[in-house]
């Protein structure tokens, strides 16, 4: 297989598939995919783990189990003074708000506001298709063995992160 604008062969079939690589091109995507959030935070004067605590609400939205700010503390290992920190900054900027569990009135839900993820949606859903197009020629079997890939290389980070951790 060629590379069209180079007429090279594609790296995909002639270079050895090691672990050095893999671990290369994750870093490589990693870095990437940092960019882009910045990119995002500079835009609406969001730091790194104001993005990081977007994601975490929006993913625990998605599964449907609501997010409070304890769980949001461990999520992403801070103090419980540095989450409020986070969550005044995202209340104050219109992303999020605290409301009462309709359960338990004695505990705090955290929700973000249609307007963010407007917002979060118009930036990231290009990247979302991008990726998409990518991946189209892709057959079930190899995604399998891709989202086997991710999930394996999540559990690592979060096994070994776990053991580094003071």
């Amino acid at each position: 297989m060629t590379n069209g604008a180079e007429g090279t062969e594609d790296a995909d079939d002639v270079e050895e598939v090691s672990d050095e690589l893999l671990v290369l091109l994750l870093r490589q995507l990693t870095v990437e995919s940092d960019r882009f959030a910045e990119m995002f935070g500079e835009a609406h004067g969001l730091h790194r783990t104001d993005l990081n605590a977007l994601a975490v609400i929006m993913d625990a939205a998605r599964m449907g189990a609501p997010m409070s700010p304890s769980r949001l503390a461990s999520a992403l290992h801070l103090s419980a003074s540095a989450t409020t920190s986070v969550l005044d900054r995202l209340e104050r900027a219109g992303h999020l708000y605290r409301d009462r569990s309709a359960t338990d009135r004695r505990k705090v839900e955290l929700r973000m506001h249609d307007q963010a993820r407007q917002i979060g949606a118009e930036f990231f859903l290009p990247l979302g298709a991008s990726f998409s197009a990518a991946w189209r020629d892709l057959g079930e079997d190899e995604r399998r063995t891709v989202a086997r890939f991710l999930r394996s290389s999540i559990a690592a980070t979060v096994e070994v992160r776990g053991r580094l951790a003071p």
